[in-house]
């Protein structure tokens, strides 16, 4: 047999083996998604559409990704979808401490994508020079949501703790309890609706003087609520304050939030009032 055949029977032996590894990788990650509960907030609801999302969302890469952080102990178990959008998908699971963990997956296909979100990192100084092909910036989302959230994080503003990143997947705290997410601002009445407006521009004031950073999307429906306080989060597109369009991006988030309480009877702080507060470090009273 000549070298070239030789050569030629190893490569498909390769892919052969290849395929095989990401087959079973692949069935290892459904089989743990199976185990999911059936409850209300999650969006699988049958094996047709179990399997859809698993073509959709566990790419190769991912997959690896996954396994990785299975390995490692970051994640033991995935139980299966508590939240699901047109970029991303999350999935509740638990660590190898038991501990109940967040999993956001970035989808690496997702066609809106470049559209909705290249903005947000075009301009921002801290993620300049990047390639633009969808991969990188994806990966580059992810990595940003995490940046994002840990600088909040570090000055007391009330997210989700975040774990650590890899490519398109994102660990973080699970903000709930038994895998039932805590529900949006918009789902729950208020002992205080007063007090909870006046926590949420601290954080915000919090995020911008702190960490520097502006929301972005901030609204009734990127604000949880659990154990009576506001948690803020989906903190992918937050921006530096240095971002040419932050001045413009903290007062739509500041008009969201005014809109939403104002409709709740609050005595809401105008909005130039909110931006001069947010900005000029006076206090929130």
């Amino acid at each position: 047999m000549s070298s070239a055949k030789i050569k030629e029977e190893k490569s498909d032996l390769g892919r052969k083996r290849s395929m095989k590894a990401e087959e079973e990788l692949r069935a290892k990650v459904a089989e743990k998604i199976k185990k999911m509960e059936k409850r209300d907030r999650m969006l699988i609801k049958d094996r047709s559409s179990e399997m859809a999302v698993l073509e959709e969302v566990f790419d190769k890469s991912t997959l690896m990704t996954i396994y990785d952080f299975m390995n490692g102990g970051e994640i033991k178990e995935i139980y299966g979808v508590v939240d699901s959008g047109k970029e991303s998908r999350i999935y509740w699971g638990i660590n190898s401490a038991g501990e109940e963990i967040a999993i956001k997956i970035f989808l690496t296909v997702s066609a809106e994508f470049r559209r909705g979100r290249l903005p947000y990192i075009l301009g921002d100084p801290r993620f300049e020079n990047v390639r633009k092909n969808l991969r990188s910036l994806v990966y580059l989302w992810a990595q940003k949501e995490f940046k994002n959230l840990k600088s909040a994080y570090e000055v007391k503003v009330r997210v989700p703790r975040p774990i650590t990143v890899k490519n398109n997947v994102l660990l973080m705290e699970f903000i709930g309890k038994n895998g039932v997410s805590a529900p949006l601002l918009r789902e729950v009445e208020l002992k205080s609706p007063e007090r909870t407006y006046r926590t949420i521009l601290l954080h915000v004031k919090r995020l911008y003087r702190g960490a520097e950073l502006v929301h972005g999307d901030l609204s009734e429906y990127n604000v949880m609520v659990f154990r009576g306080r506001p948690v803020l989060f989906d903190f992918s597109q937050a921006v530096s304050i240095k971002h040419p369009n932050a001045g413009q991006f903290l007062m739509r988030d500041v008009e969201n939030i005014n809109r939403y309480f104002e409709k709740l009877g609050v005595n809401v702080i105008g909005v130039e009032e909110a931006y001069r507060v947010i900005t000029g470090g006076a206090a929130i009273r």
